[in-house]
């Protein structure tokens, strides 16, 4: 069954939120409806609604013209199964001393190197993303570096990727990993049991660090937090409070463009900027609580 999908974009986040309660409200009524920023300082919104019938279109040109947005862009959208898709397109990656791969790769890890299967599902992590691969060699140059932490919390794990790099080259290290998203702690489960990690990596269900595990642990020597500028500057204070005097974080998430703000709010929190990666249009930022 084909998916049909109605995006425009407009100016302010008020008139965005109200755009969208107005097409939750149409007929045929849209199976979801999506508020987001688009995060290039423009201050435009995208949103966005997907139906499994044909939207009205006469009704998406009033809603336009009555907020201010541009034209909606129509689409339909095949039936596609994702995740085979991407089982088939993605390639492995390379970042440092792990070797990233899906099951149709096992058999192309390079000798020396520290596997980490993921399979391609519904949560974010493969390290093929900038992001994920920019956490990825920022934590492989700490190892070089010699260090190695005790302590280690991912969160907004996605797929635990992340944490699973932690867990498979620091031994004893207490690794936890968590996500506000339940489907998303439960693909880090599997995906941990796939590489022989369980009892090395506790996975847990949390916004940010609200989680009786992750205070039981702090502080940490090591934070992933490879989330959104947004929430990466609301988590500044929480993430300072749970590091360990000496310990770091490892940011991404951001666009280049926004590393400046996300590195002054940490700044305020008493954590100085060790380093810095940009992979493309993608940031990664290493900090130290000093």
């Amino acid at each position: 069954m084909p998916t049909y999908s109605a995006l425009t974009t407009l100016p302010g986040e008020a008139a965005a939120t109200a755009l969208a309660a107005a097409m939750e409200r149409m007929t045929p009524e849209p199976t979801g409806v999506g508020v987001f920023e688009i995060e290039d300082g423009s201050g435009l919104w995208e949103v966005g609604g997907y139906f499994l019938e044909p939207p009205d279109q006469v009704l998406l040109e009033v809603l336009a013209t009555a907020f201010g947005a541009k034209p909606f862009a129509l689409s339909e959208l095949p039936e596609v199964d994702w995740v085979a898709h991407v089982r088939r397109e993605l390639s492995p990656v390379d970042a440092g001393r792990f070797f990233v791969f899906g099951s149709h790769d096992a058999d192309k890890v390079p000798d020396g190197r520290v596997p980490l299967q993921i399979e391609a599902t519904v949560a974010f992590g493969t390290g093929h993303h900038g992001t994920t691969l920019g956490c990825l060699l920022a934590f492989d140059r700490l190892l070089e570096a010699g260090e190695r932490p005790a302590t280690v919390a991912d969160i907004g794990c996605g797929t635990a990727v992340l944490a699973m790099a932690a867990a498979a080259t620091l031994p004893g290290a207490r690794v936890i990993a968590s996500d506000i998203d339940r489907v998303a702690v439960d693909v880090a489960e599997a995906n941990v049991a796939i590489n022989g990690l369980q009892g090395r990596v506790d996975c847990v269900e949390a916004a940010g660090l609200d989680h009786d595990a992750l205070r039981a642990a702090a502080p940490f020597d090591l934070i992933f937090a490879n989330i959104l500028k947004g929430p990466l500057i609301e988590l500044a204070p929480s993430i300072a409070g749970h590091l360990a005097t000496g310990g770091r974080a490892i940011l991404s998430g951001l666009l280049v463009v926004q590393a400046e703000a996300v590195s002054a709010a940490y700044g305020a929190q008493g954590l100085c900027l060790q380093s810095r990666n940009d992979l493309g249009e993608w940031c990664t930022l290493v900090l130290q609580k000093l």
